[in-house]
Parts: C-alpha cells; sequence; structure tokens
C-alpha cells in the first residue's frame, strides 16, 4: 500500500526523513505546489491531490500544514487511514494565537515582505515557535516563495473543519504552534516541540508502526 505524505508549512521530506515507516508500504511524497494568485483552498486542495491512484487502497499522512491539507484530501479522495503530526483535527483545536489571526484577519493584510527569507526576524519566529533550542531549523524548511507563505498562513487561520473521529492525531506535548492543551490526540510525544517528527523519530516510527499494521 502507498502511503502519501505532505509536509510541513515551507517544510520539504527533510523533516521526515529520519521516521521509519513500516517496509510494506510505499511513501510517496507529494510536493507543495505555489498557490496560483487568488486560488480558492478548495482548488489548490484538488491540485495536490492529482498525485494520488484511487485505483487502489492507499493512506494519508500529514505534517503541520500538511496535516489540515490531507485531511482535505481525504474529503474528495477518501484514505484506508489518515495520520496527522503535528497538527489539528478541526478549527476548534486552534490555539488563541491563530484564532487571533482568523477574527482580526491580520494574515490577509500583512505585507509579503515579512516573509521574505531574508528578513530580519524571520529565523527568531520560527525558531522560537517550532523549536528553541534547534540552532539549524531553518535547514527544514526549503519551500520559501513569500506569496506561498503568505497564503498558507492565511489558510490556516480561515481554516474551518468537523473532526473526523477517524483521523489519527500524534502531538508532542510542547508544542506551542498547536498546543496541546485544546486537543486529544490518539498519542503524545513526551517532550516533542512542533518539529518532534525530526527531533523524535524513533518515537513516531514506534506510533507508526502500530498504527499502520
Amino acid at each position: 500500500m502507498k502511503i502519501y505524505v505532505v509536509s510541513g508549512l515551507g517544510a520539504d521530506f527533510k523533516v521526515l526523513e529520519k521516521i521509519k515507516f513500516p517496509a510494506q508500504y510505499e511513501i510517496v511524497f507529494i510536493d507543495w505546489l505555489i498557490p496560483q494568485m487568488n486560488e480558492p483552498f478548495s482548488h489548490y486542495i484538488q491540485r495536490m491531490a492529482e498525485k494520488i491512484d484511487v485505483s487502489e487502497p492507499f493512506s494519508l499522512l500529514g505534517y503541520s500544514f500538511g496535516g489540515i491539507v490531507v485531511q482535505e484530501i481525504n474529503k474528495i479522495k477518501p484514505a484506508q487511514k489518515v495520520i496527522i503530526l503535528g497538527s489539528i483535527k478541526s478549527d476548534k483545536e486552534k490555539s488563541k494565537f491563530i484564532k487571533l489571526g482568523e477574527y482580526t484577519k491580520i494574515p490577509r493584510v500583512l505585507p509579503i515582505g515579512l516573509f521574505n527569507d531574508k528578513a530580519a526576524n524571520m529565523y527568531s519566529v520560527v525558531r522560537k515557535l517550532f523549536d528553541p533550542k534547534n540552532p539549524k531549523i531553518l535547514q527544514y524548511f526549503r519551500v520559501r516563495d513569500p506569496y506561498y507563505l503568505k497564503w498558507s498562513v492565511e489558510k490556516v487561520s480561515e481554516w474551518k473543519f468537523e473532526e473526523t473521529p477517524e483521523v489519527i492525531q500524534i502531538l508532542g506535548d510542547r508544542d506551542i504552534v498547536f498546543p496541546i492543551k485544546y486537543s486529544k490526540p490518539n498519542f503524545v510525544i513526551k517532550g516533542g516541540t512542533h518539529l518532534f517528527p525530526a527531533t523524535k523519530p524513533h518515537e513516531v516510527s514506534k506510533i507508526l508502526g502500530e498504527v499502520l499494521k
């Protein structure tokens, strides 16, 4: 069986490369697409799902924003299993910080220049949110198109979704982006920051071994 994988906002497969998936599965990574100007989220999801072959059973796995994306994909191309790492199962699990962006619409008015990787505050903000003790954190974030980053932040803040009980959620107990106190995850990674797939790969691999039997 294939597992189609979508990584986190701006991240490529490197953040997940240390995870050991069960040998009987073929891992197919879905690269981030750059959104078209003013593209509806539903249309973007359809484009992201084009790579998925529905003629055979498959599962979906998403990390962070990728967790949101795979749940949207599951609505149009149902999977046998949907697993999300460091992500949320509904808009009710958003942090107060993300909800503030939703209510104020601040992400929409932020200048694209703030999402330029040359911006002075980019490194400090990313490091503070994702993993304060990781000095090489930007190595995981390879997709740095400013329009894509701004668009993605908007979509996370605006996302509305009813929880699907079958979705398997794995969260870190020290995640600042999606704090565990707003969710009831199936599995908890002790000491896991938002970057736990890269920093706690053995724990994640063990859980996936159980879930994907």
